[in-house]
């Protein structure tokens, strides 16, 4: 009984403080940045990718950094980009890109030298931005598995878009139990 009532203390107080923060943003009107950015800071977000030649799925935190939703798959070339306009819209403080082991914990070299060359340019493009890299093994088949117990029809199923985006949630949701334990 005790635990339902802090609990829902909890969940008044977090419900009262992001409608705060909403009031005083609004107040604001763009009329003081340095203040509207060190109130962004207090709720930011981390993000997940799964890092692809061609197209890579993106993931995104909720604010308390509990729980990873997937967004959607976007062509590589157009990733930075994207990260920059998200960053700003969500307050990204984290990005958490799959790192590519193979089965004996060997380094898949080809995609790795690319997700190096893409985390250099991220860090020059955003350099407030933390950059952390967490084992990938696994996500695509369990995306997979997950898609198939999802219900959806065998068109969907095969549609890779889904499944790299879920693949990235399956990335920032692993990092994410990894930091709160």
């Amino acid at each position: 009984y005790i635990y339902c009532i802090c609990n829902f203390i909890i969940q008044f107080l977090i419900i009262l403080h992001v409608k705060i923060y909403n009031l005083i943003l609004k107040t604001l009107n763009n009329k003081n940045q340095k203040v509207r950015i060190l109130l962004n800071k207090q709720i930011s977000k981390y993000l997940g990718i799964d890092f692809g030649i061609k197209k890579s799925g993106v993931s995104i935190s909720d604010s308390n950094k509990l729980i990873s939703f997937p967004l959607e798959t976007i062509e590589t070339k157009n990733l930075i980009d994207y990260i920059k306009q998200i960053s700003i819209d969500e307050n990204i403080e984290v990005v958490v890109i799959g790192k590519p082991l193979k089965l004996n914990n060997e380094i898949h070299h080809d995609l790795e030298e690319k997700v190096v060359r893409f985390i250099k340019s991220l860090k020059n493009h955003l350099p407030n931005i933390k950059v952390e890299r967490i084992d990938e093994r696994f996500t695509s088949k369990i995306s997979k598995q997950i898609i198939i117990q999802s219900g959806l029809g065998k068109k969907n199923r095969r549609d890779k878009l889904i499944i790299d985006k879920i693949s990235a949630s399956l990335i920032l949701e692993s990092y994410l139990i990894q930091k709160n334990k």
